[in-house]
């Protein structure tokens, strides 16, 4: 179990928060949500020790391992990718180090064979004679394959580096699982795969995330960092954001009698309670959502900030045509449409398909077969993963198309 009691965090006159008392507990994942800057990574430090506080404490049984997702990249460069996600149980290698020291000592004692004897039994109870094998099987799931296993981790690219780095994290079945951002720069079948586990984890997890379709897939809890507070709510991101509309509503609405609202309510309940998944986290959270109370339900007060895109002319019908596409060694004969309205998500295991096409639906590649047609009436701008220069022109580009506020 985690809990904090009285937490707060100050730096000199500003208050990040303060008074948070909750508590984390096993089988339920927790969402941390917030606008950027409200301390939600810096909550996460919290927990984990990197930092202090400035009142109240952080109690976690110390009986029980707590892992954390690494965002330096490079802080194992000198590492092989199965080490580093080793690495993950410091304990387990710890131990190893200590058998591998006493079994080669020449002047092998007694007191050195029970020692060691005790050594084997915890090695063998935190499953280290599977810890390769475990930690293989991880790195597989998350799409960092066999070649890569002896790779040191600074030959490596910077999005395997990712995906060993939480690997890392999920390694050894730690009590506590603190992720912050763990779906950066994943592709979508690392995402998907990354919520199955979640949806399987048997033990407690915090996550600090913007992607609120993942929220609503993994999460039974929802803790809302906003205005120096850090607010617990039963549900996953739907439930918070809907429950918390619903019931804003209703204060404004003076005019309807507290039984209409009351049945409002709980019939809102029951259709989020309503979830037929099979998952561990789904059925935890159906089971919570069945306990609430009414006056569990309460408006939030975020604000919501927003970017309104408002174009100088109305767009057309028809925005893209391809037809028979083809770049070499990448992909071919590749014919759709784009119309008006339309949201499309482009996916391919290998994220340099994708770059490909849109460097050519962009004009900034003319090596391909095929064409493509964009609407007389439309204006195109390109974000590219990497090309601050090129983000720089478009963004400009994009400023005098559009009024942006």
């Amino acid at each position: 179990m985690l809990k904090t009691v009285n937490l707060g965090l100050q730096y000199g006159s500003r208050k990040l928060f303060e008074h948070v008392d909750i508590t984390f507990t096993k089988g339920n994942c927790y969402g941390i949500i917030g606008a950027n800057g409200a301390g939600k990574s810096t909550f996460l430090k919290l927990l984990s020790g990197e930092i202090e506080s400035t009142t109240g404490e952080v109690i976690l049984d110390k009986n029980e391992r707590m892992s954390v997702l690494k965002q330096d990249q490079n802080a194992y460069n000198d590492k092989t990718v199965l080490d580093t996600v080793l690495l993950g149980h410091p304990r387990l290698i710890e131990i190893k180090e200590q058998k591998d020291a006493l079994y080669a000592k020449e002047d092998f004692s007694e007191e050195d064979g029970i020692l060691a004897a005790e050594l084997e039994g915890e090695f063998a109870e935190l499953g280290g004679w599977d810890a390769e094998t475990d930690a293989a099987t991880l790195l597989n799931g998350i799409g960092v394959d066999e070649e890569y296993h002896y790779t040191l981790m600074g030959d490596l690219d910077a999005k395997l580096k990712i995906k060993v780095l939480l690997a890392q994290a999920l390694f050894g079945n730690p009590d506590i699982l603190l992720l912050d951002e763990p779906t950066n720069n994943l592709d979508y079948k690392s995402t998907r795969w990354l919520e199955n586990f979640l949806l399987n984890f048997e033990n407690t997890v915090l996550i600090v995330s913007h992607d609120r379709h993942f929220l609503n897939n993994v999460c039974t809890h929802i803790c809302d960092v906003d205005f120096g507070k850090i607010k617990l709510y039963v549900g996953n991101y739907e439930f918070w954001y809907e429950s918390s509309q619903l019931a804003l509503q209703q204060a404004k609405d003076q005019n309807k009698k507290s039984e209409q609202k009351v049945k409002e309510l709980q019939e809102f309940i029951a259709r989020f309670s309503a979830n037929k998944s099979k998952s561990r986290q789904a059925t935890s959270r159906k089971k919570l959502l069945e306990k609430i109370k009414i006056e569990d339900i309460e408006p939030s007060s975020r604000r919501y900030p927003y970017i309104g895109f408002k174009p100088n002319r109305e767009v057309g019908n028809d925005i893209l045509f391809v037809e028979n596409l083809s770049k070499p060694g990448l992909f071919k004969n590749l014919t759709f449409s784009v119309n008006k309205n339309d949201k499309i998500a482009f996916l391919a295991e290998n994220s340099v398909i994708i770059t490909a096409l849109f460097n050519i639906l962009s004009g900034k590649d003319t090596d391909y077969t095929g064409k493509f047609k964009w609407g007389i009436t439309t204006s195109t701008g390109f974000l590219p993963q990497e090309n601050k220069e090129y983000f720089n022109k478009n963004l400009k580009q994009l400023k005098s198309n559009c009024d942006i506020s």
